[in-house]
This record gives structure tokens, C-alpha cells and sequence, in this order.
């Protein structure tokens, strides 16, 4: 028997919850985000694979949608059916063979031993449908990176397995930030450095990176474009790196004594989630979004963890002072990172 890593992600979760109830929508492109109204400032949460086809998808603003499918049918937000229908899936998942370590919502690594990981992969996609009548995706591989990557040539409702021998053939002529853990910034930074390629990570000096980007950072990339990570699968509790709210103002806010007083009144919020959580934090960033649509972002540690709003209040106001430009405001974010 051999020991496999199955990532299980569900398709289109969010827009395909609302298609259970809403069955007539079924082919048309539908988008969830805000309360519903495109007219109003907003971003898409998801989009639906047919609303996708118009270049809509998570994190746009709603209005931007509307501009790119004018036929798409705009849903709110119902994050307690979301909650509801993600409990059923995970419970689903749980009477399987297997050790499970959820990572959200709508996804989770599987730890399993088989000669015919694909067999189990179907045997997960057969359970959830079942139980929720909603698809999902299986991405199988040799530890969680490459299941993760799987996954995304599953899509949709489909298996895949990815292992080190096909890592290369299938991934080394893609750019880098195609990996799982490498976003826009440090793809364009290895891009600056001659390295736009997961081939050419992979093959990269481990010594060379470290000197570049840090001593950790820069192996760790060269390991992740080899497609090396851990197989090690958890079943304990998924705990959330952080705690966030925000709010999109529907009018610009130009007085920076009202930017003061709305941060002030984010952070009371977060500092009821960390305490809920029974964490403490131990830095917050705040976001601030300019009109028409810049976001920028800046942080600040406590001097010590805490679960305290006036703690926390002043390390968010702290940063919200290092923005230079006062500029009119139309989002505005705090996040408390988590003690580990």
C-alpha cells in the first residue's frame, strides 16, 4: 500500500450553494458579492464557471462585473448557507479512511493508503455528492503541494494525479506564480532576476536565492518549484492564521479624522472575533483602498500579544498614520494577525 496526499476542493462552492436553491439559474452566469446589487460599491466573493467566462471573478468590483456579463444574475452574500453546506461536506469527508485536515470552506487534504488513489479519489467525489448534491474536484499527489496543484487540472469534477516524475513535464514551461505559495510580487521579483519559469526555479542555486530573498525564503522557493513539500496530513482542528473585517464605503470618504474613527470601529469588531477565537494577536495590518481603486496596506506589531481592543486600536492607528497620502477613501480593512 502506498501513502498518498488527496486534495479535495469543491467546484465553485459559494455560486454552486446558491444554484441548490435557486435550480432555475442552472447554465447562466451568476455572481455572489455585497448584498447583491451591482450598482453599489463591492467586491465579487464568486462567480459562477459561465459568469467566468466573461473575465468575472473573485475580487472585482461588482460594478466591473456588471460592465463584463451585463446578462449575469448578482446574488448577496449568505455566509451562514455557506457555513451550513460546508459542515455536510467536511462530515462527509470524515467517514472516509482516511486522515482529514481541513484548510477552509471548501477544501481539505486527504492522507491515504492505497495502490488506486483514483478509486478513493471517485469513491470522495461519490460521498459529498451525496450527502450535498454538490461536485468537487480531487487532486492526487506524493505530498500536499502537488495534490493542491492536481487539483487544478481536475477541475471541473475531475481527478488528477501529480507526481514527481510528471511534475516538471507539466508545470516547467509555466511561470512561476502558477505555484501554489508565489504571488504577482515575488513572481515578478524572480522575473527581475532572469527567472520566469517553474523549470527555471527548480534549477536555480538555492545559495544564489537565500542571498536575494532571504535565507529561508529563497531554498524554500527552489524546493517549491521542484515540487517538494511535506505529506505530512493533520486531523487537528484548522485554526485561522488571522481575523479580518472590512467595509466599502458607498460614498468616498475625504476627512481622515472619519477614516480615524471608522478604523476604530473595524478593530472593535476584530477584537470581539480574537477574543471569540480565544487567541490573542500579535500584529495588525490595516488597508486602505483609494478611489478609484489602489489598494495599499501597512502593519504594525503589539508590544505584546493581546487580545485587548485599546492594544490593538493602537497598533491599527499606528499604522493607518503611515500612509502618506490622504487621499479620499473608499475601503478600508483591519486584520489582527494570530498568536501560533
Amino acid at each position: 500500500m502506498t501513502h498518498w496526499v488527496l486534495h479535495v476542493d469543491m467546484d465553485q462552492f459559494i455560486a454552486a450553494v446558491e444554484l441548490l436553491r435557486r435550480p432555475e439559474l442552472r447554465g447562466r452566469p451568476v455572481v455572489v458579492g455585497g448584498d447583491g446589487d451591482p450598482t453599489k460599491r463591492g467586491v465579487v466573493s464568486t462567480a459562477s464557471y459561465e459568469a467566468r467566462e466573461y473575465g468575472v471573478h473573485s475580487g472585482i468590483p461588482l460594478r466591473t462585473a456588471a460592465r463584463r456579463c451585463p446578462e449575469a444574475v448578482f446574488l448577496a452574500v449568505d455566509r451562514e448557507l455557506y457555513q451550513a453546506a460546508s459542515a455536510k461536506v467536511m462530515a462527509a469527508l470524515h467517514e472516509v479512511e482516511a486522515v482529514v485536515e481541513v484548510i477552509g470552506w471548501d477544501e481539505a487534504f486527504l492522507a491515504v493508503q492505497t495502490d488506486d488513489p483514483e478509486s478513493s479519489a471517485r469513491e470522495i467525489q461519490q460521498r459529498i455528492r451525496s450527502a450535498t448534491d454538490l461536485d468537487c474536484s480531487v487532486g492526487i499527489g506524493q505530498n500536499k503541494l502537488q495534490a493542491k496543484m492536481a487539483t487544478g487540472f481536475a477541475k471541473p469534477a475531475g481527478v488528477f494525479r501529480l507526481t514527481h516524475a510528471s511534475w516538471l513535464a507539466l508545470l516547467g514551461e509555466r511561470p512561476t506564480d502558477v505555484l501554489w505559495g508565489i504571488g504577482s510580487k515575488t513572481a515578478k521579483r524572480l522575473s527581475g532576476m532572469g527567472i520566469s519559469t517553474v523549470l527555471e526555479l527548480a534549477r536555480a542555486d538555492p545559495q544564489a536565492l537565500a542571498a536575494a530573498v532571504g535565507p529561508t525564503t529563497g531554498p524554500w522557493l527552489v524546493r517549491l518549484a521542484q515540487g517538494r513539500d511535506s505529506a505530512t496530513v493533520t486531523s487537528a482542528p484548522h485554526t485561522a492564521r488571522s481575523t479580518s473585517r472590512e467595509t466599502t464605503f458607498q460614498q468616498d470618504l475625504e476627512d481622515w479624522d472619519r477614516v480615524r474613527h471608522e478604523i476604530s470601529v473595524l478593530v472593535g469588531h476584530v477584537a470581539e472575533d480574537v477574543t471569540d477565537r480565544q487567541r490573542r494577536a500579535v500584529r495588525v495590518v490595516v488597508k486602505v483602498r483609494y478611489a478609484p481603486f489602489v489598494t495599499l496596506t501597512h502593519g504594525r506589531a503589539l508590544t505584546a500579544p493581546s487580545a485587548d481592543v485599546e492594544a490593538i486600536e493602537q497598533a491599527a492607528l499606528a499604522a493607518l498614520d503611515a500612509f502618506s497620502s490622504r487621499r479620499p477613501v473608499r475601503l478600508l480593512g483591519v486584520r489582527a494577525e494570530l498568536e501560533s
